[in-house]
């Protein structure tokens, strides 16, 4: 088995050892033992309607990749499967009877910061669709990945996701295990580092400093991505869990999700509801987003917030845009479901 060209031979006894003695944080290639347990889902004082009621919930053990899934990697994934991604592909005309056929080109959304103050109400004010954008030209075609190997790979729309979870013989975590996980046994916390910002003076995680979107200070080294492991990790020992780009989850999007989960009493192993739907954007299909990015701010989308929600649709992806894999830790991990 492999994940995006990285041989992952599984210690079985070694794993069986730590699980059994209660060590979540065991790394094996870019895979990390997550022990499965009980916890508070959901986003105490930050304001956000879906991200509520808090709710318990209990899962089973999964293994997750250490970072999200970086530019190397996503590229041994396409040299072994010579996949394309969405924004790789002419969109087919059939999808988007109301855009004139001259616009339907391949590209993807990149973050353009505008020359003057704009009304956050507007985001696009600040993204632009390229053509040629990809993952492998990040802003355009006139640039390239040279240099950001280590960096995530991004404009990653949600087909293009599963598509290479399926292929390394692993899925995409679901909305639960990517808070568990990105918690890492700090049970009530703001963030996956703790209830403070900027830690003894210190960013922990690739996000936002200035006035978004026009001036980003890049206070934390960074305006736009960063290697997966600039920054530390987590308690369980996972990467950029807060921050450098959103990553997708294998729920579908609901903002009533917590508020039915709530009535059921414990949840246990909830893979999300059955359907999507987006009141302020009915028409189209969504699939929860998880992990901050380096466009959020506390002025503007707080989403490295660890109980807050992100959204989006499955065939939009953007320069914050990102992804990383699971894995059950036994065969019969996830058979035990809960609502859903």
């Amino acid at each position: 088995m492999s994940c995006g060209g990285i041989d992952m031979r599984l210690d079985g006894w070694v794993a069986l050892f730590l699980w059994a003695n209660g060590l979540t944080g065991f790394a094996s290639s870019n895979l990390v033992l997550i022990k499965g347990g009980r916890f508070e889902m959901g986003c105490r004082h930050c304001n956000l309607e879906d991200a509520l009621p808090l709710h318990q919930v209990e899962l089973s053990s999964f293994w997750m990749d250490q970072t999200p899934v970086t530019n190397a990697q996503f590229g041994a994934f396409v040299r072994r499967s010579k996949y394309l991604t969405m924004a790789q592909t002419k969109p087919n005309p059939a999808d988007y009877p109301s855009v004139q056929p001259e616009y339907l080109v391949a590209g993807s959304a990149v973050f353009s910061p505008p020359g003057s103050a704009v009304s956050l109400n507007h985001a696009l004010a600040w993204w632009r669709y390229v053509e040629g954008a990809s993952w492998r030209h990040p802003e355009g075609p006139a640039t390239n990945i040279g240099g950001r190997l280590d960096h995530p790979a991004v404009h990653i729309a949600f087909p293009d996701a599963q598509a290479y979870c399926e292929e390394t013989g692993m899925r995409l975590p679901t909305e639960a295990e990517f808070e568990y996980a990105a918690r890492g046994g700090l049970d009530g916390k703001k963030y996956a580092w703790g209830d403070e910002l900027k830690p003894r003076g210190k960013w922990a995680a690739n996000i936002w400093q200035g006035e978004f979107p026009r001036k980003n200070l890049a206070e934390d080294g960074y305006s736009g991505t960063s290697p997966v492991r600039a920054f530390p990790s987590n308690g369980y020992g996972l990467y950029d869990m807060g921050g450098n780009v959103w990553q997708w989850t294998s729920d579908w999007y609901r903002p009533d999700t917590y508020r039915l989960d709530a009535t059921a009493g414990i949840v246990r192993n909830p893979r999300g509801p059955s359907t999507s739907h987006d009141p302020f954007d009915p028409g189209s299909l969504k699939r929860v987003q998880r992990g901050g990015s380096f466009l959020c701010s506390d002025h503007y989308c707080t989403r490295y917030l660890v109980g807050s929600r992100g959204k989006g649709g499955i065939d939009s992806a953007g320069s914050n845009t990102g992804f990383r894999c699971v894995k059950d830790f036994k065969s019969d991990s996830g058979s035990k479901s809960g609502r859903h």
